[in-house]
C-alpha cells in the first residue's frame, strides 16, 4: 500500500514543541494550502491541515519556521480517533511529516520573521534574531564550507 502526500503552503501559527513523558520532541502545526481550481467568478479556497513533525524534524521545524513561513512537507496521511467532552466519536485527519523543506526563498520565509516581530500577525516576537540555514534546493544544505561556486572552463581538471 502506498500512503504519501506532499504540501506546500504557509503556517497560520508558530510550530508548537512539546516533549512526550519519554523526552521525543514533537511538533505540531497547521499550513494554510490554496486549492488549485476555482470555479468561475469565484476565489480559490484554502484548506488548512494539521501537521506533526516527530524528533529532529520537530526541533528543525521548530527552530527555522515562523508563522507565515514557506513549507513543504512531506509525509504519510493518518487519522486519530478521540472522543470529544460530550463523548461523541470524533476522527480527527493530520500529515505525519517524515522531511520538510523550505517552501520559498530566504527573503520569502525572512519576511515572515520581519512581520512577526514588527507586531504585524499575531504572536508576540521571539527572541533571538531569525537565522535561516544555506539551503541547496529547498533543503538543508549539511555541509558547513563556503557556497557553492559554479566552475567555468577555465578551473582546470575535475577532482571525480
Amino acid at each position: 500500500m502506498l500512503n504519501h502526500i506532499v504540501i506546500h503552503g504557509r503556517l497560520t501559527r508558530d510550530p508548537e514543541l512539546r516533549y512526550t513523558n519519554n523526552s521525543t520532541p514533537v511538533a505540531s502545526f497547521t499550513v494554510a494550502v490554496d486549492r488549485d481550481y476555482a470555479g468561475e467568478g469565484q476565489q480559490k479556497e484554502t484548506d488548512f491541515i494539521d501537521c506533526v513533525a516527530w524528533r529532529a524534524t520537530g526541533e528543525f521545524v521548530n527552530k527555522y519556521f515562523l508563522k507565515g513561513s514557506l513549507i513543504v512537507v512531506s509525509g504519510r496521511l493518518q487519522s486519530r480517533k478521540w472522543t470529544d467532552k460530550e463523548g461523541n466519536k470524533r476522527v480527527s485527519w493530520e500529515i505525519n511529516a517524515n522531511n520538510v523543506y523550505f517552501g520559498g526563498s530566504k527573503s520569502d520565509n525572512q519576511g515572515a520573521a520581519s512581520s512577526q516581530q514588527s507586531g504585524y500577525g499575531a504572536a508576540p516576537a521571539q527572541q533571538g534574531a531569525y537565522q535561516q540555514p544555506r539551503t541547496t534546493g529547498g533543503a538543508v544544505n549539511a555541509y558547513p564550507g563556503p557556497e557553492f561556486q559554479e566552475l567555468d572552463d577555465g578551473d582546470g581538471e575535475l577532482p571525480f
